[in-house]
């Protein structure tokens, strides 16, 4: 089985001399992982979605009740970095960027798991390419740059009526770098560094916590929306990420909640969520490009 899917991996991306390679790819669990993308992949693409973010809303809901695991991309020390495909738990960050890549596949009228894995790595990791673990992109802030210049996202914060700006200089993790095993390793940290070196003064939009229900602002959300809570920690640019779904004309949060250990869609409209979590300081709003 293993031998096959090399082979298939190799043929798939034969056109693209820097895409994935099959021993560089790190699956959860390799028969079902494959199995259940492709079947979901099917599916969606059998539909007749009007924007993309409906197609982000039902594919995020396939998930739902999804255990919540912390870190699931972390090694426990400095390995070699792997493109993990794990549809069998998720952190905040990696059922956005599972549903972003089903997505955008979805969007290419693709229905394969390898075309899948292909867009992951493309949404995951600067430029496309996995190359060591500093090519991740850990940031929300990096995430964004890179995925915008690209033409995948958009970032659509400063299309809002009431958005602000704010200047941050990210350096997080090397400021801590004992909670990030990978950066025990020497190269890797001082990689780690030189990227952040890149966002200093860093300056973003973003909507401030009391202007998101705002009536100029409320009526410009749409379902499937992917907001990224910033937040007031030094250092750090955005502490959760999930993707707004529209139930009665408010906006509720789909997400990996370590609250509630499992992917759900909040029963309190998302204002609520600022009023329970004070370092929250506001949001911003990515969205995939429309097909």
């Amino acid at each position: 089985m293993k031998v096959l899917l090399s082979i298939l991996i190799a043929l798939a991306c034969a056109s693209g001399a820097n895409a994935v390679t099959f021993d560089r790819i790190r699956f959860h669990n390799e028969t079902t992982d494959t199995s259940r993308i492709n079947n979901i992949l099917i599916e969606a693409t059998g539909k007749d979605f009007s924007r993309s973010g409906d197609c982000i809303a039902w594919l995020g809901n396939k998930f739902a009740d999804t255990p919540y695991v912390a870190k699931t991309l972390e090694n426990d020390g400095p390995q070699e970095e792997m493109l993990t495909v794990n549809l069998d738990e998720f952190d905040c960050t990696t059922f956005v960027e599972t549903v972003l890549a089903m997505a955008y596949t979805v969007g290419e009228r693709r229905s394969s798991w390898r075309d899948f894995v292909h867009n992951l790595e493309q949404i995951r990791y600067r430029g496309g390419n996995i190359d060591g673990y500093a090519s991740r992109l850990h940031y929300i802030s990096d995430w964004a740059v890179d995925n915008a210049h690209r033409g995948i996202i958009e970032d659509a914060t400063r299309l809002f009526p009431k958005v602000d700006y704010t200047i941050k200089s990210l350096n997080f993790m090397s400021s801590n770098r004992n909670l990030y095993p990978a950066l025990a390793n020497d190269t890797v940290f001082e990689n780690m560094k030189s990227v952040e070196v890149g966002y200093r003064n860093h300056r973003f939009p973003y909507i401030k916590a009391r202007n998101v229900t705002a009536k100029e602002n409320r009526q410009s959300f749409r379902n499937g929306d992917i907001v990224a809570f910033t937040t007031a920690v030094n250092g750090l640019d955005v502490s959760h990420i999930g993707i707004i779904v529209m139930k009665g004309g408010k906006m509720h949060l789909m997400h990996a909640s370590s609250s509630a250990g499992k992917v759900v869609t909040s029963t309190w409209p998302i204002e609520e969520i600022f009023r329970k979590n004070r370092n929250m300081t506001g949001l911003r709003v990515f969205r995939l490009k429309d097909w």
